[in-house]
């Protein structure tokens, strides 16, 4: 009789408790998780949507929010767009700050994977200080160092070219990227490269043969870092050039589409969000390699 009640009361006690335990878990992932990813995905996606209705507006509703709903689009154009790519050199500075990004990324991934693979694996006395040292050049602003480096710039007669660009981007991104591939090269095995010196290869081949292939995850992390400060940078571009020709887009859309108190919403808008998509489809394409330097190197 006991076992009787005890067993129906457990069977009332199990049936009673998941309903609400199913409710609650429910409206606590909905407030803990769905809602803050919601707000942050907006606040996130808002400037792009922003930039996009702008793109596409006429001046008429650019220029008149009380008739217009400023959120939504009534007549569409591509008008801006067009007077961006036929009437200004955008194209121009499109492919200039390609060439500078992509030079002064190669030069950086080079530089700091060696500078990298020097204080992580030859041990010398000092090693971690210098590693230390170098990251902390990184934190020097760019604001102080544009001065002394534009008088280099001029007596080297680079003033006014992208090659400027070039040279100069690195004295930022190369501190940076050797901290990063530090970090990664530790997570490698020694054993591996001590076996190959066992073997009798020699430092360069264990770099090229060993090392290099298992760090494509890091080396592409940091190629995404100084690509990205590349095409973003300001302050230099705007120091070291002049000719409307050889600006870089974050330069161009806002000393040539800005003519005294007159801002051209839409055509700024547009270099904007066009110059948004090569940064974007750089990241989609190697996403899986950068987060996978982000959760997790080589494993043993």
């Amino acid at each position: 009789m006991t076992d009787t009640v005890a067993q129906g009361s457990t069977v009332a006690d199990a049936k009673a408790p998941p309903d609400t335990m199913a409710w609650d878990s429910g409206l606590r992932r909905l407030m803990m998780i769905y809602l803050p990813l919601g707000c942050f995905v907006l606040i996130l996606l808002f400037p792009f949507y922003w930039m996009a209705i702008t793109s596409f507006k006429p001046n008429a509703e650019l220029m008149n929010y009380r008739d217009n709903n400023p959120f939504w689009i009534s007549s569409p154009t591509l008008a801006h767009i067009k007077h961006l790519l036929f009437n200004t050199a955008y194209p121009q500075w499109l492919k200039t700050t390609m060439l500078v990004a992509i030079g002064s990324t190669t030069l950086s991934l080079i530089a700091s994977t060696l500078a990298a693979y020097a204080i992580e694996r030859l041990r010398f006395r000092g090693s971690p200080y210098v590693g230390l040292g170098i990251y902390l050049a990184y934190l020097v602003p760019p604001s102080i160092l544009f001065i002394p480096l534009a008088t280099v710039v001029v007596q080297f007669g680079l003033f006014d070219s992208p090659l400027a660009l070039i040279l100069v981007y690195p004295t930022f991104l190369v501190p940076f990227c050797t901290w990063l591939l530090i970090g990664y090269f530790k997570s490698i095995p020694y054993e591996l490269e001590e076996c190959a010196l066992v073997d009798g290869a020699t430092r360069l081949q264990i770099l090229r043969r060993i090392t290099l292939p298992l760090a494509v995850p890091g080396l592409i992390s940091a190629g995404i870092f100084s690509f990205t400060l590349s095409w973003n940078e300001f302050i230099y571009a705007l120091a070291f050039i002049q000719s409307g020709a050889n600006k870089t887009v974050p330069v161009a859309i806002l000393t040539e589409l800005v003519t005294g108190d007159v801002y051209q919403w839409g055509a700024l808008m547009a270099g904007s969000l066009l110059g948004s998509l090569p940064v974007a489809i750089f990241y989609s394409l190697f996403v899986d390699y950068y987060v996978s330097s982000l959760t997790g190197a080589v494993k043993e």
